[in-house]
Parts: C-alpha cells; sequence; structure tokens
C-alpha cells in the first residue's frame, strides 16, 4: 500500500502545481489524458473540456464516479492607472485566504507573469486601516513583478481584463505524513482514482460494473457534472471532507457525507459505503456538509436519474491553505477500490 500512497501524492504534487482554475483547465486535462492513455483506457474529451473515462466491467450496468481538476483562482478585472490589478473570484472562498498569495497572469496570448496580491492597503506601517480594511474583493489588488508604473505598462504586457489568475499552490509533505497545498479540494480525489486506475491496469483487475469516470473541469463554479452519460445510474462523487465546528471528520479519515446543501444523498449506496468502511477497517466518518456541493448535486440539478453517494478524504481549511494526511487519501483508495470491485 505504501507504493499507492507514493504515487498518490507525488500525482497530487504534480497536478497542484498545473494552473487550472475553473474556465482554464485545458492543460490539466491534457495532462490527465495523458496519464489515462499510459492505462490503456479509452477517454473521450466532453464539448466543455472534461473527460469521459471508461472501464469495461464484469457486466454492462455502468457505475459514474467523478473528480474535479478545477481549482479556486481569480480573473482580471480591470487594470488601474498604478499599474496593478483589480480582480473578481473565481469559486467561493474568504478574501483573507488569498491575502498575500503568490500568484501568475495567464494572458490570452500564452505569456505568464508572476505577483502578488494584496490589499489596496498592505502594510500597517503606510495604512491607517491597513488593519480594519474589509477583505472583499474590491479592495484586493494583484501586484505584477514586472517594472511598471502605470495602466499603459501592464497593456504593453500584453495583460488585461479577462485574464486567469492562479494561485501559487505552496505544496508540501511532511515526514510525519501530511499534505499542506492549496486546491486538496480536488485535486487529492483526481490523483486517488487515477491511482485506482493505474492499480486496475497494473493489475487487470476487472471492476464488477463497466465504470464511467467523469474527470469534471466547472464543479468550483457549481456545473461541473450537470452533464453525465445517459447509461449511468449510480454516481459516486469522489472530493473531499470538510473540517471543524462539529463536524465528525479529521484528516486521518475518509468522509461520507449523508447531505449537503443540494439535500441528502441516496440512502442504500451511502449505506453500503458505510458497511464496506467497517467491513475492510477503513477509519471513516458521516458527515453532513450544509455549505457544500458536489458533481452529484450538479448532476442531480441537470435532471439525470441517478442515485448518488459523496466521499473524500478530510481536510482541513478547505478553500484556504488546505491540509490533508497520507491516511486520509489511502481511506478514500482503499473505499473507492471496495466499492468498485464488490458492489454489482
Amino acid at each position: 500500500m505504501a507504493n499507492e500512497v507514493n504515487y498518490i501524492v507525488d500525482t497530487l504534487e504534480t497536478l497542484v502545481n498545473i494552473p487550472s482554475p475553473s474556465g482554464f483547465t485545458y492543460e490539466v486535462i491534457n495532462f490527465v489524458k495523458g496519464m489515462i492513455s499510459e492505462f490503456g483506457y479509452s477517454c473521450e474529451l466532453t464539448a466543455k473540456g472534461g473527460l469521459i473515462i471508461t472501464v469495461p466491467g464484469e457486466n454492462k450496468e455502468v457505475l459514474g464516479l467523478s473528480a474535479h481538476t478545477d481549482t479556486l483562482g481569480a480573473m482580471v478585472r480591470s487594470i488601474n492607472d498604478t499599474g496593478t490589478l483589480n480582480l473578481v473570484p473565481i469559486g467561493g472562498y474568504l478574501m483573507e485566504a488569498i491575502e498575500g498569495a503568490y500568484c501568475k497572469i495567464h494572458t490570452r496570448d500564452k505569456k505568464v507573469y508572476t505577483g502578488t496580491i494584496s490589499t489596496t492597503m498592505p502594510s500597517v506601517h503606510t495604512y491607517d486601516e491597513a488593519r480594519t480594511l474589509e477583505r472583499i474583493p474590491k479592495n484586493m489588488i494583484v501586484t505584477v513583478d514586472e517594472q511598471v508604473e502605470n495602466k499603459e505598462d501592464i497593456k504593453a504586457l500584453g495583460i488585461q481584463s479577462g485574464d486567469f489568475i492562479s494561485l501559487d499552490p505552496c505544496f508540501v509533505h511532511t515526514k510525519s505524513g501530511f499534505i499542506k497545498t492549496r486546491h486538496i479540494d480536488d485535486k487529492g480525489s483526481v490523483a486517488v482514482l487515477l491511482t485506482v486506475l493505474k492499480k486496475l491496469s497494473k493489475e487487470k483487475i476487472t471492476p464488477k460494473r463497466t465504470l464511467k469516470i467523469l474527470i469534471s473541469n466547472y464543479e468550483e463554479i457549481g456545473h461541473g457534472a450537470s452533464f453525465i452519460p445517459e447509461d449511468i445510474r449510480e454516481f459516486l462523487a469522489v472530493d473531499m471532507g470538510a473540517l471543524g465546528a462539529d463536524l465528525n471528520g479529521d484528516e486521518y479519515s475518509v468522509s461520507i457525507c449523508a447531505l449537503d446543501s443540494s439535500g441528502p444523498y441516496d440512502y442504500d449506496m451511502t449505506n453500503r459505503l458505510i458497511q464496506l468502511a467497517k467491513d475492510h477497517n477503513i477509519k471513516y466518518a458521516i458527515d453532513i456538509f450544509p455549505h457544500y456541493g458536489s458533481d452529484v448535486s450538479a448532476a442531480l440539478r441537470g435532471g439525470h436519474d441517478i442515485r448518488g453517494a459523496l466521499i473524500g478524504q478530510g481536510v482541513r481549511a478547505s478553500h484556504g491553505l488546505e491540509r490533508t494526511h497520507e491516511k486520509g487519501l489511502e481511506g478514500t483508495f482503499n473505499l473507492v477500490m471496495a466499492y468498485i470491485t464488490e458492489i454489482s
């Protein structure tokens, strides 16, 4: 199992370092597509840029799984006379979570510039209201790492409104097994599913049902899996477990979500996942996430007649500088493997 955990973590590190805010995912999708080709499975690109991977099973009934490659980020809203950039967030996060973050600006002609996100009053030595300034988008700017003094200098670089801004992930893997980085949501679970596919391919394991795995690319803005293949009847989102307050999960467990902002998940699917976790001694937690939505949520809102469930490793400080543990990733991997090889 150590080799599989190492593969998950190494793949996660690669994935988080490929910029992919929602709407700017072509590079990471191409990377995942290349990995799938190495595993020998068929893969098709959807019209909106996601992937559908097919793994033949013992029978023709189709189980859908998903994880999403898109992440939080931002876009250039406008250019200030001082040569700084105003931004608009992509995805739902606290502005405090990106204050001081290093970033990249991706122009439409494929130039890339580095920068730093700050408030408009970034120093207590200079601004009386530096501590009390409300952290909202209109009070946040990007300072570009180029010698610029005004709007014309920025435009001369090719930077314009509508350019994407990606966040430096700050990946760290500690000796104690913690993974600290932005974008564990949901590149952690993309890494888990890629490791599942590697194991199925290498060990020539045939799942009970045919698998159609959706690697979605608009989940953070709500419509990632609004379209799924019509032959999917059961759909498992592999995402993350939020931690905090009165919740039950931790970074060493796989979270099984009973209800989120879209309502309850399928009763029987959730029960089967709980029982499998018990049978395989997988550390798990059952939780409710009232401020959360998933690819299953999007598929249900899209009108699909499916049963749905949601699992994922526990992630601390979700939508910020996130943290999980090897054990949480391992538990998620083991639960997915059990579900696809034991449930007909």
